[in-house]
């Protein structure tokens, strides 16, 4: 497989040859362009957390089965596969959607926000497509439509995966990519390629970015809980105090990426993102518990990363007479490098560049956010890419980021992500052909 890509990616760049125009199929695309908003707003106004995507994937087997794409359900809960065969012999690829939503209140004025609460870790909370899940979803769909029009043209199988829980799933719940995998969603049909993409707000909405080699962080969730001495606070002599220890762990680890490491060729980040501790502002607590995130790209540096951080943290809590327990990383809490095959990525790029137009597909650098996709690609040659959230003309360095309450997706990135999806789907049918 590596090197009849490797073939084909060089073939491109010296022929031009392989990509089917995108003007072959305007009509169809246009002809959905309305839906696919449609969709898409219906599911930005009625959202759900992980492993609880019921009405969600209800909706996205029912459309499938309209267009006369066998539909199976219930993998990893509320995952939907749909499977396309076309007409024409060829290969048979993967394209991917996540369907989840996120804890957050949405502060976005839109005609369809989301009023939706639920319950996340005993509480209720608010809960939006903070993270454009809703735009993927129904991108996905609306390939699946142009796609099903286009059978007779159509190479090969595609399978249309549409996965549940990438934001993770409930706490004590398995759930997502992973959950997928294990329950055998590629078992005895294992595709030549998968494809997944994500709207991010770093792009206009007519444009893509791409990149081979790992273009997402890799990530793992650390506790550190530091155990003291509880004391009356007017009296802090006579114990020993885990909130100043705790706070001198987070100041000291921070010298870990910025003077122990070197980043020079591939980042790194270490952040602490919760702190609990004590009960009542007069007392000296007994313990201080710290959680935090680690992004790497690098299996090496990641290693050497968690041996530096319980160094420091065992180091300094025994200078102020306490103590550490630790679990650096945490098992159920990883998510790997996104890494996109080189020779995949070289010989399918051209086919956004015709979706789209050349001008408009970026290479853009390694960004330290996660991803789950890559459970699916461990295996298998994957390609990942940004479709743009951010409408046209629009300052970039204004829009809200992504897992903001008040970000929003323009609509145009609807269009360019089926655009680029059908593409790659009827490309590859040339492309990663035997």
């Amino acid at each position: 497989m590596r090197h009849r890509l490797l073939l084909l990616s060089i073939l491109v760049y010296a022929t031009g040859f392989g990509a089917m125009a995108a003007d072959s199929v305007p009509g169809q695309i246009e002809s959905v362009r309305q839906t696919v908003i449609d969709w898409r707003r219906d599911f930005h106004q009625h959202p759900e957390l992980g492993n609880h995507e019921i009405r969600t994937s209800g909706i996205v087997a029912a459309e499938l089965k309209k267009m006369g794409i066998r539909v199976e359900t219930g993998i990893a809960k509320t995952g939907v596969v749909g499977v396309l065969t076309g007409d024409l012999p060829g290969p048979r690829i993967a394209i991917r959607a996540d369907m989840d939503a996120l804890p957050v209140v949405e502060e976005v004025d839109l005609p369809f926000a989301s009023k939706a609460k639920a319950d996340w870790d005993g509480k209720e909370v608010g809960v939006m497509h903070a993270c454009g899940h809703d735009a993927h979803t129904a991108i996905l769909l609306g390939t699946a439509k142009v796609l099903s029009e286009l059978k007779a043209q159509l190479r090969g199988e595609v399978l249309f995966v549409f996965q549940p829980a990438e934001e993770g799933p409930p706490a004590g719940q398995e759930g997502g990519a992973e959950l997928m995998m294990k329950e055998g969603v590629f078992k005895g049909r294992e595709p030549e390629a998968v494809f997944g993409l994500h709207v991010f707000y770093t792009l206009h909405s007519d444009q893509i970015g791409v990149r081979e080699g790992p273009l997402l962080a890799g990530s793992d969730r650390f506790s550190i809980t530091v155990k003291g001495q509880q004391t009356h606070g007017a009296q802090p002599w006579r114990g020993v105090d885990p909130v100043v220890t705790a706070a001198q762990i987070v100041n000291q680890s921070q010298t870990i990426i910025s003077r122990q490491l070197n980043i020079s060729e591939l980042p790194a980040v270490l952040s602490f993102g919760m702190v609990h501790g004590g009960l009542r502002w007069n007392i000296i607590p007994e313990q201080v518990t710290l959680e935090g995130t680690i992004r790497t790209f690098d299996p090496a540096m990641r290693d050497d990363l968690f041996k530096r951080l319980i160094r420091t943290a065992e180091h300094v809590a025994a200078a102020q007479g306490a103590s550490v327990d630790y679990v650096i990383p945490m098992p159920d809490a990883v998510n790997l490098v996104t890494y996109n095959n080189p020779d995949l990525t070289r010989a399918m790029r051209p086919s956004l560049e015709a979706a789209v137009g050349a001008d408009r597909v970026k290479s853009i650098p390694p960004n330290m956010v996660a991803e789950d996709f890559p459970r699916f690609t461990q295996a298998i040659p994957g390609m990942y890419f940004f479709v743009g959230a951010v409408k046209p003309g629009a300052d970039l360095a204004l829009a809200a980021p992504n897992h903001s309450p008040r970000f929003t997706v323009d609509e145009g990135a609807l269009d360019t992500g089926v655009r680029a999806m059908v593409q790659l789907a009827l490309d590859a049918g040339s492309r990663l052909a035997k």
